[in-house]
C-alpha cells in the first residue's frame, strides 16, 4: 500500500503546503491500481492534480466536517460534474451532513450542480464500527475524540495496515484502530505546555507518541502541524514517548507500508 501526502498543514493551508489530504494506492490481483483519497482539505485539490488524474479516483473518505479536511471537495465536484469525459458517480464516504454542508458553501438548494442533470457524488454516511470495502482496501471506521464527530481509519491492503488518526485527542478508540499498524499517520497539532488550556481537540507530539507506543505501531508519521508551530518541537516531544521510526509528513512524501513491515 502506497501513501502519498498531498497536504498536511493543520487547521488551514500554510505558506509551504495545503491542508490535510492523503492518497492511498494499491494494486489488486489483476494488476489494476485502486486509488482512495483520505480527506481533501482547503487548497489540496491543486497538488492532487500534480500527483494523479483525479478521474482515476475510486472513492474519497472524509474524517470529519471541518474545512481543512473537506473544503476542496468543491473543486473536485466541479472537475467531476463538468468533465469532458463521462465519469461515474464518485463514492464519498463521510460523516452525516456533508451534502448539506457542500450545498451551503456553494449556495444552492440541491446536490446537482448548475447546468448538468446528473449527481457527480454518491454520498455515503460513515459511523463508528463500520467496515468499508473499496477494491483491495478494507477500511475500519472508528469514532475518535474531537470537537465535532470525527473518525479515524484503519486501512488494510496487500497484507499491511495503515491507521489514520483524523483529528483527535487521546482516546481508547485510536489505540484500537492503531493496534500493531505498520504505519500510524497521526496528527500532532498541539504542543505540551503551550496548548494545555485546550482539551478534546488535538494530540501533542508527546501524546501521539504515547498512542503509537501503547498500540504497538511499527512506525509513526506525524501530521497536521500548524504553520505557527516549529515541527522540530513536535518531533522532539514525540521522541520522548515513542522510540520507533518517526517521519514528519510533508507534501509529496511517499510511504510504502510493505517496506515498513519488511523492515520489522
Amino acid at each position: 500500500m502506497r501513501l502519498t501526502v498531498i497536504g498536511c498543514c493543520g487547521s488551514f493551508a500554510g505558506p509551504t503546503g495545503t491542508a490535510s489530504s492523503y492518497l492511498l494506492e494499491q494494486e489488486d490481483e489483476t494488476g489494476r491500481t485502486w486509488r482512495v483519497l483520505m480527506d481533501l482539505g482547503s487548497g489540496a485539490f491543486g497538488p492532487l492534480q500534480a500527483q494523479i488524474d483525479p478521474a482515476t479516483l475510486d472513492a474519497v473518505v472524509i474524517s470529519h466536517l471541518h474545512p481543512d479536511h473537506f473544503l476542496d471537495l468543491t473543486g473536485l465536484e466541479v472537475f467531476w460534474a463538468y468533465n469532458s469525459r463521462e465519469l461515474p458517480r464518485l463514492p464519498i464516504h463521510a460523516p452525516d451532513g456533508l451534502a448539506q454542508r457542500l450545498r451551503s458553501v456553494l449556495g444552492r438548494e440541491g446536490d446537482v450542480p448548475d447546468g448538468v442533470t446528473c449527481l457527480p457524488f454518491d454520498h455515503r454516511p460513515i459511523h463508528d464500527g463500520q467496515d468499508i470495502e473499496i477494491g483491495p482496501f478494507h477500511f475500519e471506521i472508528g469514532a475518535v475524540r474531537h470537537t465535532v464527530p470525527s473518525y479515524g481509519m484503519r486501512v488494510s491492503a496487500g497484507g499491511s495496515v495503515l491507521t489514520y488518526s483524523g483529528d483527535t485527542d487521546t482516546c481508547d478508540r485510536l489505540l484500537e484502530l492503531a493496534r500493531d499498524a505498520d504505519v500510524l499517520l497521526c496528527e500532532a497539532g498541539y504542543i505540551e505546555g503551550r496548548d494545555d488550556r485546550f482539551s478534546g481537540v488535538h494530540l501533542t507530539g508527546s501524546r501521539a507518541g504515547e498512542a503509537a507506543t501503547a498500540a504497538g505501531a511499527r512506525s509513526l508519521v506525524l501530521t497536521h502541524i500548524a504553520p505557527w508551530t516549529d515541527p522540530a518541537v513536535s518531533l522532539a516531544e514525540t521522541r520522548e514517548t515513542y522510540h520507533g521510526p518517526i517521519t514528519m509528513a510533508e507534501p509529496a512524501l511517499v510511504v510504502e507500508t510493505e517496506t515498513v513491515r519488511a523492515s520489522h
